[in-house]
């Protein structure tokens, strides 16, 4: 396996771990939002972040396979993860 396999494999495992997790604390603020008002404020930005790593995680997911077959397109598909982490990094960097 290629450094850059590995690296895109730690990429993908990240993106992925990190959406499940995502995905679970929704699953929580959608059943106690009848009982905590408050959560309805957050639910906005966990739906924006849940987005942005799910997408970073499909993305990632198409580089990484790419890169293990050795395909014509797994060039492009790295240009997408490192475009999918610059605009995590340019949402989440401190304003």
């Amino acid at each position: 396996m290629t450094p850059l396999a590995v690296l895109t494999g730690i990429i993908m495992g990240s993106a992925v771990t990190i959406s499940i997790g995502l995905a679970m604390v929704l699953a929580v603020f959608l059943i106690m939002a009848g009982d905590y008002p408050a959560l309805a404020r957050e639910y906005g930005s966990l739906l924006t972040s849940f987005g942005l790593f799910l997408s970073l995680a499909f993305i990632s997911s198409y580089a990484f396979l790419g890169v293990l077959r050795q395909t014509s397109w797994r060039w492009y598909a790295q240009a997408a993860t490192w475009l999918a982490i610059g605009v995590l990094t340019t949402h989440y960097w401190p304003k």
